[in-house]
């Protein structure tokens, strides 16, 4: 299980990131493109992974990771149920949906 205060301290790690309202949820972004948000609602991170991260974290893990059922999820947005997933697996995730979203490295 991953609570809130866990998500936001590890988003919140990366170099360049802030925490935003995004509509009723929380976004956590890099250069005001948003690689994360927080459903408090439903308890639930959606994270922007790539094709294969989110066929991989979908198939070994579909009751806790799974694609947004609509274009978003075609572009890599991904459900991830902050109650089952393990801190260590998430932590992974983020890090890759920020990679994702933050500027290459030159």
């Amino acid at each position: 299980m991953v609570s809130i205060e866990n998500f936001r301290k590890t988003a919140l790690s990366f170099p360049n990131a802030t925490e935003e309202p995004h509509f009723e949820k929380t976004s956590f972004r890099v250069n005001k493109k948003i690689f994360a948000t927080f459903d408090e609602k439903n308890n639930h991170a959606v994270l922007k992974l790539n094709e294969i991260d989110q066929s991989v974290f979908c198939a070994s893990s579909e009751m806790i990771f799974y694609s947004i059922p609509n274009k978003w999820g075609k572009q890599g947005w991904t459900i991830v149920e902050l109650s089952r997933v393990r801190p260590e697996m998430f932590e992974d995730a983020l890090k890759l949906s920020y990679e994702n979203v933050a500027p290459k490295k030159k």
